[in-house]
């Protein structure tokens, strides 16, 4: 597992997350504005999950910056805010960006399987498409339980197995390539992202998640789920259906609950 982390660790250092949507690198200023234009017209649900306004004067800890996108969303509200990454280039990454816009976190690279803090320290635990990248996420969601104050909060994304998107990575890379005994979960590990890459299905974040209480998993379509189907002539043909896919076939899968 060492071994994998070392991977994972490394894909993500050359790749910090959202930056590939960049064009610009010379001028800050606009190559954040590219990545956050990028990130909020894909995923624009993300604001009504995230709540971002709320946190003011509350303590919140993001697990896996990125590009820190979400992350300047809790600074620009007020939020007394810390966030780790398991890179020291998303890590600088933010450190560039909050100093850019003068906004204050605590920032630190750090292992979501193993957190540098106290039991219940903060009101809101959030990440955002991160630990099913660890190679032992129930230990990350056992940390999350742990950093959370009792009475605080939880909202953290993880992929959903039962989705489009795993559909078409199975039918591209384990039918069509006369693989039928590939699971989703190999094509998932060795064809998406990083190695190692995990999804889950909602009974399954429900037993990872148990110790919350209110738990709410919500299953949301995004462009990757329509952009899964290939080639584009497909997704021409099959627009109708595409276009108004039940979130039950979403590849996101949004966790909520309260400690």
């Amino acid at each position: 597992m060492d071994d994998l982390k070392k991977i994972v660790h490394d894909y993500w250092q050359k790749n910090p997350c959202g930056t590939e949507f960049a064009r610009s690198k010379e001028d800050l200023k606009q190559y954040f504005g590219e990545i956050e234009e990028h990130r909020y017209s894909v995923e624009p649900f993300i604001h009504s999950f995230a709540q971002f306004t709320r946190w003011r004067g509350k303590r919140v800890l993001e697990i896996g910056v990125g590009a820190g996108t979400d992350h300047i969303q809790f600074g620009r509200a007020g939020a007394i805010l810390t966030g780790v990454d398991i890179t020291s280039a998303a890590i600088e990454l933010n450190k560039k960006r909050f100093e850019l816009e003068g906004l204050d976190s605590h920032l630190q690279q750090a292992d979501a399987e193993n957190l540098p803090f106290e039991a219940e320290t903060f009101d809101l635990v959030y990440s955002w498409g991160v630990i099913h990248h660890t190679p032992d996420t129930q230990k990350a969601a056992d940390e999350i339980y742990r950093i959370c104050k009792k009475g605080g909060k939880i909202c953290v994304m993880i992929y959903h197995r039962y989705s489009l998107l795993v559909f078409a990575l199975y039918l591209y890379h384990g039918l069509l390539k006369v693989r039928p005994l590939k699971t989703f979960s190999d094509v998932l590990a060795n064809h998406l992202e990083s190695k190692g890459t995990k999804a889950y299905t909602v009974k399954e974040a429900k037993k990872m998640f148990e110790r919350f209480k209110n738990l709410k998993i919500t299953t949301v379509v995004t462009p990757y789920d329509k952009n899964a189907v290939r080639p584009r002539f497909l997704q021409r043909i099959f627009s109708p259906l595409l276009n108004n896919l039940p979130s039950g076939l979403g590849f996101f899968m949004v966790i909520q609950g309260d400690k």
